[in-house]
């Protein structure tokens, strides 16, 4: 590669390390006779898998320059970078040419706005396009949407990449107008809707021939900027609850803000935004996996959640009333409320004690993590704690119990002396 694509590819790349929506699953795009590459039907990330498998994407932006300016954005016209650019055909031979060396499985492209939404909204669709016409590549492609793109280059995004997606980036639309003037809530939204509308159709479509080609068999996903504005954890729960329900996303994406750059409509200094991403992240999987609605883990007297506790141990502390539950009786959707057990290790105990009724010690064996569940569980009558306590001599011991994570290689052995925090962050098991 010439020195001067691979210093373009250094500056694009760096660009694009702010959108996080970067993972995949539910594609099942397969190998075609002369193609190369294959979209697994378990999904492609830029991460590490759960069995300590790396698997990657080429994660670049087209180009860095842009007509917007907003305030939170690097690549922002305002800026004093430099402004760099790749072809459509720079694109496809650069993701081709990776894949080849065995460095990628995939394509993750994004880019800044040039001319206008409709004139990028092609330059990146030829890209894609050149992927899979002139290399025949099957490949896992995630193709990002250009607000205020025309709904046929919409419609053509979709044909040729596994998963895309628009980044609402703000929760509300005064945050968006404050900070991205340019750009307006409709236009962000508009291209999601019709992605949904369309994935809908191309699903009963299908169901009455096979031949018809996927749309976006992936899906699309959003991502929130956590920490730029002033909105609540509540309204961002609430938020993404809405877009799973009313547009099938597949995943909603927080990123804690980053300060770039400087700008008196941003926070000078973001407060603990980390901490707060990931308990975003433990309340998705919840609204997600859990059957839990964004009422019930936030209302108007809490709106933030807490930074102490996961939001579901959180969430049986307000209600230990309801505990604790005798783990041989209660159902699956019960099971799932009990802090310490997760989807996986709810699915083990129906399944083990169909066999028999459980004792405590099997609940380790099965993953329940009893540093929480020892306090919300009884096995045949039988607790782990002598005496029953209060909602705050209770919260007290969880909260001296929390392992503070310090900086060290994560271990993948989730075995119950694993660190229960680690094992959360990981797999979403609460």
């Amino acid at each position: 590669m010439a020195t001067d694509l691979m210093d373009r590819l250094k500056i694009l790349a760096d660009g694009a390390k702010y959108d996080v929506s970067c993972s995949s699953s539910g594609s099942s795009r397969a190998n075609s006779n002369g193609g190369v590459g294959s979209a697994a039907s378990t999904g492609i990330c830029h991460t590490w898998t759960s069995d300590g498998r790396c698997v990657s994407l080429l994660k670049i932006l087209m180009t860095n320059a842009c007509i917007y300016d907003c305030a939170y954005c690097v690549n922002r016209r305002s800026n004093d970078t430099p402004r760099v650019a790749l072809s459509p055909a720079e694109v496809a031979e650069l993701t081709i040419g990776f894949y080849r060396r065995n460095c990628i499985e995939g394509l993750f492209l994004s880019t800044g706005v040039v001319r206008s939404p409709d004139y990028t909204m092609e330059l990146l669709i030829q890209g894609v396009r050149t992927l899979r016409e002139e290399y025949c590549f099957n490949g896992y492609i995630h193709l990002k949407l250009v607000p205020g793109a025309d709904p046929l280059l919409v419609q053509q995004a979709g044909r040729w990449a596994d998963r895309v997606s628009v980044n609402l980036e703000l929760p509300t639309s005064a945050s968006l107008q404050l900070l991205a003037p340019d750009k307006s809530r409709d236009a962000v939204v508009q291209p999601m809707r019709q992605v949904n509308r369309l994935i809908t159709i191309n699903r009963a479509e299908r169901k009455q021939s096979r031949k018809v080609p996927r749309f976006a068999p992936a899906g699309q996903s959003t991502q929130l900027i956590v920490g730029a504005s002033g909105e609540s954890d509540r309204q961002i729960v609430i938020l993404s609850e809405q877009l799973y329900q009313r547009l099938d996303l597949k995943r909603v994406y927080y990123s804690a803000f980053i300060p770039v750059n400087q700008d008196t409509r941003l926070p000078a200094r973001p407060v603990a935004t980390l901490k707060r991403e990931h308990r975003l992240y433990q309340a998705d999987w919840l609204l997600r996996y859990y059957g839990f609605s964004a009422d019930e883990l936030l209302d108007e007297a809490r709106p933030n959640l807490d930074s102490e506790l996961d939001p579901k141990t959180g969430w049986a502390l307000r209600h230990i009333e309801l505990f604790p539950v005798e783990i041989n009786r209660v159902s699956y959707e019960e099971l799932l409320r009990v802090p310490g057990v997760g989807v996986l290790s709810a699915q083990r105990i129906i399944r083990a004690r169909r066999q028999g009724h459980l004792g405590l010690d099997d609940l380790i064996r099965l993953g329940v993590v009893m540093k929480r569940a020892r306090y919300f569980v009884t096995a045949r009558g039988r607790s782990l704690e002598a005496t029953t306590l209060d909602s705050s001599s209770l919260r007290s011991r969880l909260i001296d119990r929390t392992t503070i994570l310090k900086p060290q290689q994560l271990s993948l052995d989730f075995s119950s002396t694993a660190d229960d925090e680690i094992r959360s962050l990981i797999t979403g098991e609460l």
